[in-house]
Parts: C-alpha cells; sequence; structure tokens
C-alpha cells in the first residue's frame, strides 16, 4: 500500500470518529440529565459544516465525503436532540 493509499485510510477513519465526536457530548447530557453546559450554537453550526461538506460530497460524488460527513449530521443531529431534551433538566425519577 502506497502512501497515498495509506493517508485515505487513515483521513477516512478518523473522519468518521470526528464526524461521531458530537455523541460524547450527548452521552455526558444524557448521563448528566442536564445540557446546561452544552453549547448548542456550537453544535448548530457544527451541523449547518457538516451538511455543507455531505452536499459537497454528494455533488462530487465522494463516497468518503458522504459517509464521514453523514456520521457528523446524524451525530450532530442526536446531540442537538439529547441536549434539547435535557436542556433545562428533569426532575430525578421523571425522565
Amino acid at each position: 500500500m502506497d502512501i497515498t493509499a495509506s493517508l485515505s485510510v487513515l483521513a477516512g477513519t478518523l473522519g468518521i470518529f470526528m464526524g461521531a465526536s458530537p455523541l460524547l457530548q450527548a452521552f455526558r447530557a444524557h448521563q448528566r440529565r442536564s445540557s446546561a453546559d452544552v453549547s448548542m450554537p456550537f453544535l448548530a453550526l457544527l451541523w449547518i459544516g457538516g451538511a455543507a461538506w455531505l452536499a459537497y460530497g454528494i455533488a462530487l460524488g465522494n463516497i468518503a465525503m458522504m459517509v464521514a460527513n453523514t456520521v457528523g449530521v446524524l451525530a450532530c443531529t442526536t446531540a442537538i436532540a439529547v441536549s434539547h431534551y435535557w436542556r433545562h433538566g428533569v426532575a430525578p425519577g421523571e425522565g
């Protein structure tokens, strides 16, 4: 395997992990039953950027871009939904 192929595998793998990283925030909010420390504008901007890159990947027909950014948009959507759900916290026993 040449260096270009190795780098493409590495970049694709890291792109998927980076795309999934908003799930860490979703897990934290869910565990704490609060998303008071989550920046919703940051997640919104991340979602918009991911959606733009996904559209660009689709326009190019680039599978690696489509996969990584699909993961990113879905993970960010999940983080936004979980953060919204726990935005004001839920009393123990209610959630």
